[in-house]
Protein backbone atom coordinates (compact mmCIF):
# COMPACT_ATOMS: atom_id res chain seq x y z
CA UNK A 1 0.00 0.00 0.00
CA UNK A 2 1.59 3.38 -0.87
CA UNK A 3 2.58 5.74 1.76
CA UNK A 4 1.07 9.41 2.52
CA UNK A 5 3.59 11.98 2.69
CA UNK A 6 3.53 14.98 4.85
CA UNK A 7 3.23 17.16 1.45
CA UNK A 8 0.20 14.75 0.19
CA UNK A 9 -1.35 15.03 3.41
CA UNK A 10 -0.88 18.68 3.20
CA UNK A 11 -2.63 18.74 -0.66
CA UNK A 12 -5.55 16.87 -0.16
CA UNK A 13 -6.25 19.01 3.32
CA UNK A 14 -6.33 22.02 0.45
CA UNK A 15 -8.12 20.12 -1.51
CA UNK A 16 -11.11 19.50 1.12
CA UNK A 17 -11.60 22.88 2.48
CA UNK A 18 -11.89 24.17 -0.76
CA UNK A 19 -14.38 21.81 -1.71
CA UNK A 20 -16.19 21.69 1.74
CA UNK A 21 -14.52 24.13 4.26
CA UNK A 22 -13.40 21.68 6.31
CA UNK A 23 -9.85 21.56 8.17
CA UNK A 24 -8.33 18.83 8.44
CA UNK A 25 -5.79 18.32 11.44
CA UNK A 26 -2.32 16.57 10.85
CA UNK A 27 -4.69 14.15 13.21
CA UNK A 28 -6.61 13.02 10.58
CA UNK A 29 -3.40 11.27 8.32
CA UNK A 30 -4.15 7.98 8.70
CA UNK A 31 -8.40 8.57 8.24
CA UNK A 32 -7.01 10.14 4.91
CA UNK A 33 -4.75 7.26 4.14
CA UNK A 34 -7.30 4.52 4.88
CA UNK A 35 -9.81 5.96 3.06
CA UNK A 36 -8.32 7.15 -0.03
CA UNK A 37 -5.76 4.00 -0.79
CA UNK A 38 -8.16 1.84 -2.27
CA UNK A 39 -9.25 4.48 -5.10
CA UNK A 40 -5.38 5.16 -5.76
CA UNK A 41 -4.89 1.46 -6.12
CA UNK A 42 -8.22 1.38 -8.47
CA UNK A 43 -6.80 4.31 -10.68
CA UNK A 44 -3.44 2.34 -10.66
CA UNK A 45 -1.57 5.62 -9.70
CA UNK A 46 1.82 5.55 -8.59
CA UNK A 47 1.26 7.79 -5.45
CA UNK A 48 -0.91 10.07 -3.15
CA UNK A 49 0.34 13.06 -5.44
CA UNK A 50 -0.88 11.51 -8.59
CA UNK A 51 -4.16 10.74 -7.17
CA UNK A 52 -4.52 13.96 -6.07
CA UNK A 53 -3.04 15.65 -9.61
CA UNK A 54 -6.22 13.33 -11.05
CA UNK A 55 -8.91 15.17 -8.86
CA UNK A 56 -7.54 18.75 -10.08
CA UNK A 57 -7.42 17.82 -13.35
CA UNK A 58 -10.68 18.08 -13.91
CA UNK A 59 -11.00 15.31 -15.98
CA UNK A 60 -12.65 12.80 -13.36
CA UNK A 61 -15.52 15.22 -11.57
CA UNK A 62 -17.11 11.49 -10.59
CA UNK A 63 -14.21 11.08 -8.81
CA UNK A 64 -13.44 14.13 -7.22
CA UNK A 65 -16.95 14.17 -5.73
CA UNK A 66 -16.02 10.58 -4.30
CA UNK A 67 -13.49 11.82 -2.93
CA UNK A 68 -14.94 14.67 -1.32
CA UNK A 69 -17.83 12.01 0.38
CA UNK A 70 -14.91 9.80 1.29
CA UNK A 71 -13.12 12.31 3.13
CA UNK A 72 -16.58 14.08 4.46
CA UNK A 73 -17.37 12.80 8.41
CA UNK A 74 -20.64 11.27 8.99
CA UNK A 75 -21.44 10.69 12.38
CA UNK A 76 -25.10 10.73 13.74
CA UNK A 77 -27.86 9.02 15.00
CA UNK A 78 -31.66 9.12 15.58
CA UNK A 79 -32.56 12.05 17.59
CA UNK A 80 -29.35 12.75 18.89
CA UNK A 81 -29.28 15.73 21.06
CA UNK A 82 -32.69 15.53 22.50
CA UNK A 83 -33.17 19.27 23.88
CA UNK A 84 -33.70 20.13 20.03
CA UNK A 85 -36.35 17.63 20.01
CA UNK A 86 -38.11 18.74 23.23
CA UNK A 87 -37.93 22.69 21.60
CA UNK A 88 -39.54 21.23 17.95
CA UNK A 89 -42.65 19.27 20.22
CA UNK A 90 -43.38 22.76 22.08
CA UNK A 91 -43.01 24.60 18.96
CA UNK A 92 -45.69 22.17 16.77
CA UNK A 93 -47.65 21.99 19.82
CA UNK A 94 -48.34 25.43 20.26
CA UNK A 95 -48.54 25.83 16.34
CA UNK A 96 -52.39 27.17 15.21
CA UNK A 97 -53.99 24.22 12.84
CA UNK A 98 -56.48 24.85 10.22
CA UNK A 99 -59.14 26.85 10.40
CA UNK A 100 -57.86 29.12 12.69
CA UNK A 101 -57.68 32.71 11.91
CA UNK A 102 -53.75 32.28 13.29
CA UNK A 103 -52.77 29.90 10.68
CA UNK A 104 -50.42 30.53 8.34
CA UNK A 105 -48.03 28.43 5.80
CA UNK A 106 -46.82 24.77 5.92
CA UNK A 107 -44.21 24.83 8.83
CA UNK A 108 -40.48 24.10 7.42
CA UNK A 109 -37.47 22.96 8.50
CA UNK A 110 -33.86 21.84 6.96
CA UNK A 111 -31.57 19.67 8.14
CA UNK A 112 -28.36 21.38 6.58
CA UNK A 113 -26.36 18.51 7.47
CA UNK A 114 -28.50 15.50 7.44
CA UNK A 115 -26.11 12.66 6.59
CA UNK A 116 -27.36 9.33 6.19
CA UNK A 117 -30.65 10.21 7.34
CA UNK A 118 -30.84 9.61 10.53
CA UNK A 119 -31.47 13.26 11.98
CA UNK A 120 -34.03 13.97 9.14
CA UNK A 121 -35.96 11.22 9.57
CA UNK A 122 -36.05 11.68 13.32
CA UNK A 123 -37.37 15.27 12.54
CA UNK A 124 -40.10 14.21 9.99
CA UNK A 125 -41.33 11.27 12.83
CA UNK A 126 -42.33 14.17 15.09
CA UNK A 127 -43.97 16.19 12.22
CA UNK A 128 -46.53 13.80 11.03
CA UNK A 129 -46.85 12.84 14.94
CA UNK A 130 -47.66 16.34 16.01
CA UNK A 131 -49.16 17.87 13.10
CA UNK A 132 -51.13 14.56 11.46
CA UNK A 133 -53.03 16.01 8.20
CA UNK A 134 -51.96 19.60 8.80
CA UNK A 135 -49.01 21.01 5.88
CA UNK A 136 -45.16 21.00 6.81
CA UNK A 137 -42.57 20.85 4.42
CA UNK A 138 -38.91 19.14 5.40
CA UNK A 139 -35.74 19.23 3.34
CA UNK A 140 -32.51 17.15 4.06
CA UNK A 141 -29.09 18.06 2.49
CA UNK A 142 -25.62 17.02 2.17
CA UNK A 143 -22.70 17.68 0.30
CA UNK A 144 -21.74 13.99 0.25
CA UNK A 145 -24.38 11.74 -2.80
CA UNK A 146 -22.95 8.64 -1.44
CA UNK A 147 -24.50 9.85 2.07
CA UNK A 148 -27.69 11.21 0.39
CA UNK A 149 -28.15 8.03 -1.64
CA UNK A 150 -27.96 6.24 1.84
CA UNK A 151 -30.76 8.90 3.48
CA UNK A 152 -32.99 8.27 0.61
CA UNK A 153 -32.98 4.56 0.83
CA UNK A 154 -33.88 4.79 4.58
CA UNK A 155 -32.52 1.32 5.58
CA UNK A 156 -30.71 0.90 8.98
CA UNK A 157 -29.22 -1.71 11.03
CA UNK A 158 -31.71 -2.09 14.51
CA UNK A 159 -29.03 -1.26 16.36
CA UNK A 160 -29.18 2.33 15.06
CA UNK A 161 -32.69 2.24 15.71
CA UNK A 162 -32.48 1.95 19.70
CA UNK A 163 -32.73 5.93 20.08
CA UNK A 164 -36.28 5.89 18.55
CA UNK A 165 -39.30 6.01 20.43
CA UNK A 166 -40.64 2.89 20.62
CA UNK A 167 -44.31 3.96 19.13
CA UNK A 168 -42.63 5.83 16.71
CA UNK A 169 -40.54 2.52 16.03
CA UNK A 170 -44.42 0.86 15.63
CA UNK A 171 -45.94 3.71 13.40
CA UNK A 172 -43.28 4.73 11.19
CA UNK A 173 -40.67 1.77 10.57
CA UNK A 174 -40.83 -1.64 9.31
CA UNK A 175 -39.17 -4.85 10.16
CA UNK A 176 -36.57 -6.38 7.69
CA UNK A 177 -37.22 -9.79 6.80
CA UNK A 178 -35.04 -12.28 4.18
CA UNK A 179 -31.90 -10.29 2.95
CA UNK A 180 -32.98 -7.58 5.47
CA UNK A 181 -32.89 -9.02 8.48
CA UNK A 182 -31.23 -7.41 11.27
CA UNK A 183 -32.36 -3.97 9.56
CA UNK A 184 -35.54 -1.52 9.51
CA UNK A 185 -37.00 0.78 6.81
CA UNK A 186 -38.29 4.04 7.44
CA UNK A 187 -42.13 3.49 6.06
CA UNK A 188 -42.45 4.74 2.40
CA UNK A 189 -45.04 7.79 3.28
CA UNK A 190 -42.78 8.76 5.80
CA UNK A 191 -39.76 8.91 2.77
CA UNK A 192 -41.70 10.41 0.19
CA UNK A 193 -42.48 13.66 2.35
CA UNK A 194 -38.73 14.30 2.49
CA UNK A 195 -37.10 16.05 0.03
CA UNK A 196 -33.78 15.46 -0.47
CA UNK A 197 -30.28 17.64 -2.60
CA UNK A 198 -27.20 17.72 -2.44
CA UNK A 199 -26.47 21.81 -1.49
CA UNK A 200 -22.83 22.68 -0.61
CA UNK A 201 -23.05 25.13 2.35
CA UNK A 202 -19.78 26.98 1.18
CA UNK A 203 -21.72 27.79 -1.79
CA UNK A 204 -24.36 30.44 -2.56
CA UNK A 205 -27.85 28.04 -1.71
CA UNK A 206 -30.30 27.34 -4.17
CA UNK A 207 -32.92 30.25 -4.70
CA UNK A 208 -35.28 28.10 -4.42
CA UNK A 209 -34.82 26.60 -0.85
CA UNK A 210 -37.15 29.36 0.59
CA UNK A 211 -37.58 30.16 4.03
CA UNK A 212 -37.74 28.30 7.04
CA UNK A 213 -39.03 28.21 10.69
CA UNK A 214 -36.31 25.88 11.93
CA UNK A 215 -32.63 24.79 10.38
CA UNK A 216 -30.81 22.13 12.08
CA UNK A 217 -27.32 22.93 11.43
CA UNK A 218 -25.76 20.14 14.07
CA UNK A 219 -21.83 19.07 14.33
CA UNK A 220 -20.63 20.39 10.88
CA UNK A 221 -19.82 24.04 11.93
CA UNK A 222 -16.79 22.03 14.43
CA UNK A 223 -14.84 21.45 10.68
CA UNK A 224 -14.94 25.11 9.87
CA UNK A 225 -12.59 27.86 9.81
CA UNK A 226 -14.15 30.86 11.92
CA UNK A 227 -14.36 33.17 8.76
CA UNK A 228 -16.17 30.03 6.59
CA UNK A 229 -18.23 29.61 9.99
CA UNK A 230 -19.24 33.61 9.36
CA UNK A 231 -20.19 32.69 5.88
CA UNK A 232 -22.72 29.61 6.25
CA UNK A 233 -24.08 31.25 9.23
CA UNK A 234 -25.20 34.44 7.23
CA UNK A 235 -26.36 32.18 4.25
CA UNK A 236 -28.48 30.03 6.68
CA UNK A 237 -29.87 33.17 8.67
CA UNK A 238 -30.96 34.48 5.57
CA UNK A 239 -32.74 31.68 4.31
CA UNK A 240 -35.04 31.80 7.75
CA UNK A 241 -38.07 33.84 8.60
CA UNK A 242 -37.92 36.19 11.26
CA UNK A 243 -38.36 34.21 14.72
CA UNK A 244 -37.44 31.32 13.51
CA UNK A 245 -35.12 28.89 15.11
CA UNK A 246 -31.63 28.07 14.19
CA UNK A 247 -29.93 24.51 15.91
CA UNK A 248 -26.41 23.53 16.00
CA UNK A 249 -24.46 21.18 17.89
CA UNK A 250 -23.76 20.91 21.75
CA UNK A 251 -20.52 21.66 21.57
CA UNK A 252 -20.92 24.62 18.94
CA UNK A 253 -21.56 28.04 19.69
CA UNK A 254 -22.43 31.41 17.45
CA UNK A 255 -20.99 33.38 19.55
CA UNK A 256 -18.91 36.33 17.76
CA UNK A 257 -19.68 34.56 14.74
CA UNK A 258 -23.33 36.88 13.95
CA UNK A 259 -25.48 39.88 15.79
CA UNK A 260 -28.68 38.78 14.43
CA UNK A 261 -29.83 35.74 16.52
CA UNK A 262 -30.84 35.51 20.29
CA UNK A 263 -29.43 32.70 22.64
CA UNK A 264 -33.01 30.99 23.42
CA UNK A 265 -30.59 27.92 25.29
CA UNK A 266 -27.32 26.61 24.64
CA UNK A 267 -27.31 25.69 21.13
CA UNK A 268 -30.38 27.14 20.57
CA UNK A 269 -30.82 30.42 18.85
CA UNK A 270 -33.53 32.64 17.47
CA UNK A 271 -33.28 34.66 14.56
CA UNK A 272 -34.28 38.72 15.93
CA UNK A 273 -37.16 40.10 14.51
CA UNK A 274 -36.03 43.14 11.99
Amino acid sequence: MHTLSDQEFTLFQRFIFEAAGIMLSITKKPMVRGRLAKRVQTHQCDSFGDYYDMLRSGRNPVEAQLAVDLLTTNETYFFREARHFALLRELLSARPRSGDERATAPFRIWSAASSSGEEVYSIAMVLADLLADEPWNLIGSDISMRMLERARRGIYADERASHIPLEYRRRFCLKGTDKYTGSMMVDRALRERIEFMQINLNQPLPAALGRFDVVFLRNVMIYFSEDTKREVVARILWQMKQGGYLLVGHSESLHGLTDAVETVAPSIYRKKRQ
